[in-house]
């Protein structure tokens, strides 16, 4: 469900990483057998091994860096709400949850600032290491019965979650050339998700220990892949931002904060300047809205099942599993037939999907069959997600794809916000049943959407 979601500065210039070696090497090796290079008469053999090692050293760090974006997000949504279905919160409370999402809807706000300080891959690891540190304070205050201070470090995990979001995908972004960030976003997507199994998971250990056992587990995880990133990702050249000899140029005339406004507006100004914006905008906050309904209150319909805080988690994890295999094939379909011819009938299928919490909650089946549906409504919510997730990428301009993406995926998750808030409220007026089918009804304006935005 999620959401997922960037950054670009100049060249550091301290010495390779052991990751980007590799990339380096691989490169080396492939120019030097187009150039003929002395032994370039074996390059194919070569070349073959330089692009795998090239190719494996990409998903390594792919995989390591999306997980890491996907672990406090699955925190900051599923294991928040999971700790207050346990704690006996109403479910307006638990709906209230949702506004964790504020952070990703206000990104955009503060997401220049990666762009125009520091560098995307110095930004991702000092969130990381305040990640591990908030989850630590959550480690030690979860079973103290404080809930209001609970309640506010998991709004520090939010904003630093978000804040990790925005380098993590301009590091993408700047990483990898527009063919690579299409041919690797299923691998993207499904290690995000893999991240959101690891908060089904770390729901079952709560259950099983506690849940300040499961964030001390969390905030050791953080504070390993801080480390590993820190050693290990590569060190891309930057972009230049579209004007930015002009803009040096007249700097010298004008005021430095008028320059250094101009600089800040200056990514909103180019992405609101693309063709057909409008139905871009409307898709985007349109594409979630049911799946954000139905997301908020699984939790308290599973609970209302009579599964516990542990089979919760166990049912979570299975799905989740499911919403991975579903992004991965979502990459294979988009790469292999393209935008244009599968983002419509990929958002169909999502939408129905939805039905399937609506059978839930109105035939209240035995244990197997829960599993099963939700493990089908996963399998097209992944699928969704690559789609939305290759949209938002071709909207990004050089020079500002950090910004682009966290206005794009701050938009997304608009609606989550809103329609997770709101959900509390309303499944308690009309019930179960009604409610998802309300969440139904609210997916059709994003798949009518997917017939008129940009295709490519």
């Amino acid at each position: 469900m999620e959401a997922a979601v960037t950054s670009h500065k100049s060249v550091e210039t301290a010495a390779p990483a052991p990751a980007a070696l590799s990339d380096q090497g691989a490169e080396a090796a492939r120019r030097g057998a187009l150039a003929g290079a002395p032994g370039a008469a074996a390059a194919p053999g070569a070349a073959a091994a330089a692009a795998a090692e090239r190719a494996a050293s990409r998903g390594l760090w792919i995989s390591s860096t999306y997980f890491a974006e996907g672990l406090p997000y699955a925190i900051a949504h599923k294991v928040a709400g999971e700790f207050f279905t346990a704690a006996g919160a109403s479910l307006q409370i638990i709906g209230l949850v949702s506004l964790y999402g504020l952070p990703w809807n206000l990104k955009f706000l503060w997401s220049p600032l990666v762009d125009l300080h520091g560098s995307a891959r110095r930004w991702l690891v000092g969130a990381e290491i305040a990640l591990a540190v908030i989850l630590l304070g959550l480690a030690a205050t979860a079973e103290s019965g404080a809930l209001g201070l609970v309640a506010a470090l998991f709004g520090l995990v939010a904003v630093a979650a978000a804040t990790h979001d925005i380098a993590v995908d301009g590091f993408y972004l700047q990483a990898l050339d527009k063919d690579a960030q299409a041919a690797f976003s299923g691998l993207r997507v499904g290690a995000y998700r893999l991240a959101l199994l690891a908060g089904a998971l770390l729901v079952a250990f709560a259950g099983w220990a506690s849940f300040g056992a499961s964030f001390a587990v969390a905030a050791a995880a953080l504070a390993l892949l801080a480390g590993a990133h820190a050693a290990g990702l590569p060190r891309p050249a930057a972009a230049p931002a579209p004007g930015a000899a002009a803009s040096g140029a007249a700097a010298g005339a004008a005021a430095p904060g008028a320059v250094g406004l101009r600089r800040y507006v200056e990514p909103f100004r180019v992405f609101l300047r693309q063709p057909r914006i409008a139905s871009s905008l409307a898709f985007i906050l349109c594409y979630r809205a049911g799946d954000a309904l139905m997301f908020a209150m699984s939790s308290p319909l599973l609970k209302d099942l009579g599964l516990d805080t542990a089979a919760r988690g166990n049912v979570a994890g299975v799905g989740t599993v499911a919403s991975i295999a579903g992004s991965t094939l979502g990459g294979v379909v988009i790469k292999r037939w393209g935008l244009a011819r599968t983002i419509f009938p990929i958002a169909l299928l999502q939408s129905l999907a939805i039905l399937l919490y609506v059978a839930l909650a109105w035939l209240r089946p035995a244990l197997p069959w829960i599993v099963a549906l939700v493990t089908l409504e996963q399998l097209a919510a992944g699928i969704g997600t690559a789609v939305l997730v290759v949209f938002l990428m071709r909207r990004c301009v050089d020079g500002y794809k950090s910004s682009h993406f966290a206005i794009g995926s701050a938009l997304m998750s608009v609606s989550a916000t809103f329609a997770g808030s709101v959900s509390g409220y309303l499944a308690a007026g009309v019930g179960f049943t009604a409610f998802f089918a309300i969440a139904f009804a609210a997916s059709i304006p994003g798949v009518v959407l997917s017939r008129w935005v940009p295709r490519e």
